[in-house]
């Protein structure tokens, strides 16, 4: 008897299914041993892809990539253990990943040939070695093939437009549910979870050069992408919810031990920054994510943390010359800026929208003059104006100097490693903060507000108040990691606390890292701060582009996935149709990464 494969179902390319998988299969294998073979004939091109046996530099994503697209299209076999792997569906994350090699592959191979020898002359093809043939070749075969497998879910679109249909294809239907495994299975899924992000977050630090970072963000993107229609994160974040003290536990294990795999201070430095810049990016949520309140003027609270810390901490040229022990300057820090959130809040609050957002970008630009004038000269002096506050001593607590290296259990921490280590306590407690305050009565009055200010004053719930509570207790979070930023960075000047730049923290990047991330969940403003902290940071030679290709990112952000990178069943139920939903169907409307409870659900 001969089944037919409905019209809705139907391939991309009008291939056998037994056929297309076999030869997306034997696609993904022949890309895979190409990377055991030399790429290139000299060793100019960065990472050695000269030597046969050991893949080296990008030779390395495009083995990744291969062995994630055999091991998707194995599964659609039925192979036992593997189909668990794909609980949304096999071929729209296989089309990805064969996708996805391709792109790395091809961007290699371009990579190679435009490259200039010492002589200034561009290598050209004739650089290429057969073992980048060989994988090119595989992917081209796999990325074929893939679109010869009939689709997952059913398309409703039936326009005759390729793009739309080819995008069309790649969803995958809702996850299907999974047996119940024992809890020590899902504890160990958890940790392995979060053992491999470490893994993947630590190579993307550890890339050399701007070729390997650039054929990194691809993998990573084609990678995450795959997984979610696949269903595995959907699965995973069940879990996760599930579990939700060990799924903290575990992020802080992982976030603890990556100091210990950075031999390179400026390796380590970026991850003591990335963890200032999410500790502040959370306190944001609190105000955006939370209340609903449009701060665009948020940096200045770090800012007043870390001038207020930088003038008692002993700096020689602070004009107060006191040098208070640290936890007092924390304190210093973080009143300050709690002192500046109620007075900026209590007359601003009492307006709404796009009147609030204009007061409170006023304030951010106000804060910076300020501090720009108060030199002695246009007014008094206290900050020392445009040239700030320089030599801020390092931190001596407990007789533990963050100054100097330091040797525990055969690794060494320089600098940089101890305060991120110093960094990642008080994001432990901003953690805790937020997760509380979220999960508290106090937290389900302010999502009350986000959604509808109206209804919730109607209803009893006293607006400025609560509101005035979150912008108090949102600078005061971004005061303590401006007494950290002051301490890392040496000095504290005002170009430090603009609007936009090129450079994060600024206000522009604090908000779109809670909006890439996911508004109101707790590990989204996390992952969008280390994205937009991390990319900028590694490719430098790409300073002058770096704001117009942000704002290209965001645009594509908001048309492929307005809920953010991270986000809780609400925000997808708000802007997806039900079957396409990332979490399961009966998940609760949580945090899709930590299980915080969402109020007013």
């Amino acid at each position: 008897m001969t089944t037919t494969t409905p019209a809705a179902h139907a391939a991309l390319l009008p291939l056998p299914t037994t056929a297309a998988r076999a030869a997306t299969t034997t696609g993904a294998a022949l890309a895979l041993i190409g990377t055991f073979l030399a790429w290139t004939y000299t060793d100019t091109f960065p990472g050695d892809l000269t030597v046969t046996g050991y893949p080296g530099g990008l030779q390395v994503l495009t083995l990744i990539s291969a062995a994630l697209t055999l091991l998707f299209a194995l599964s659609g076999y039925g192979i036992k253990g593997l189909r668990w792997l794909t609980p949304g569906g096999t071929n729209s994350p296989t089309r990805l990943l064969a996708l996805g090699t391709l792109v790395t592959t091809l961007y290699t191979v371009i990579a190679v040939v435009v490259t200039k020898d010492d002589n200034g002359n561009l290598l050209g093809l004739i650089e290429l070695e057969p073992g980048a043939w060989v994988s090119l070749t595989g992917a081209i075969i796999a990325s074929i093939a893939a679109l010869g497998l009939p689709n997952d879910e059913p398309l409703d679109d039936t326009s005759p437009n390729a793009l739309k249909r080819f995008l069309g294809s790649l969803r995958a239907p809702a996850p299907v549910r999974a047996g119940a495994l024992p809890a020590w299975a899902e504890i160990l899924i958890i940790a392995v979870a979060f053992g491999v992000a470490l893994q993947v977050f630590t190579y993307g630090i550890d890339t050399e050069y701007a070729e390997l970072f650039i054929g990194y963000v691809l993998t990573v993107a084609f990678g995450f992408t795959a997984l979610t229609r696949a269903g595995l994160i959907a699965r995973v974040t069940a879990l996760t919810s599930k579990h939700r003290n060990v799924t903290l536990c575990a992020a802080l294990v992982a976030a603890f031990c990556f100091p210990f795999t950075q031999q390179n201070e400026e390796y380590a430095l970026i991850g003591a920054n990335i963890l200032i810049f999410a500790t502040v990016a959370l306190g944001l949520n609190v105000v955006v994510g939370l209340a609903g309140l449009l701060d665009l003027g948020y940096v200045a609270f770090l800012g007043v943390g870390a001038y207020a810390a930088a003038l008692v901490s002993g700096s020689p040229l602070s004009p107060i010359g006191v040098q208070f022990p640290f936890w007092a300057a924390v304190l210093t820090g973080a009143a300050a800026s709690l002192v500046f959130g109620v007075v900026i809040g209590a007359p601003t609050l009492r307006l709404r929208g796009d009147y609030l957002a204009i007061v409170t970008l006023g304030f951010g630009e106000i804060f910076r003059l300020t501090v720009n004038a108060l030199n002695g000269v246009s007014g008094p002096d206290l900050t020392n104006g445009s040239q700030g506050i320089p030599s801020i001593p390092d931190l001596k607590l407990f007789g533990f100097d963050f100054g100097i290296s330091h040797a525990i259990g055969g690794f060494t921490l320089g600098r940089s490693a101890n305060y991120y280590l110093l960094m990642l306590v008080f994001t432990a407690v901003v953690v805790l903060v937020f997760r509380r305050s979220g999960e508290s009565r106090i937290g389900r009055a302010w999502v009350a507000i986000r959604e509808d200010e109206t209804a919730a004053t109607a209803m009893g719930i006293n607006a400025f108040r609560l509101k005035l509570l979150a912008f108090a207790l949102g600078a005061t979070l971004a005061g303590l990691a401006g007494t950290v930023q002051a301490h890392v960075s040496y000095t504290v000047t005002p170009e430090q606390y603009q609007f936009a730049g090129s450079v994060p923290p600024n206000s522009a990047f604090l908000l779109a890292a809670v909006i890439l991330g996911g508004m109101g969940t707790l590990s989204g403003p996390l992952v969008g701060a280390a994205l937009l902290y991390l990319i900028p940071a590694k490719l430098q030679f790409m300073q002058d582009y770096q704001l117009f290709l942000f704002g290209i990112a965001l645009i594509l952000l908001m048309r492929f996935r307005p809920e953010g990178l991270v986000a809780d069943r609400r925000k997808q139920l708000e802007f997806h149709e039900t079957g396409q939903l990332d979490v399961p169907p009966d998940t609760p409307l949580t945090d899709a990464a930590a299980g915080t409870t969402k109020a007013g659900a």
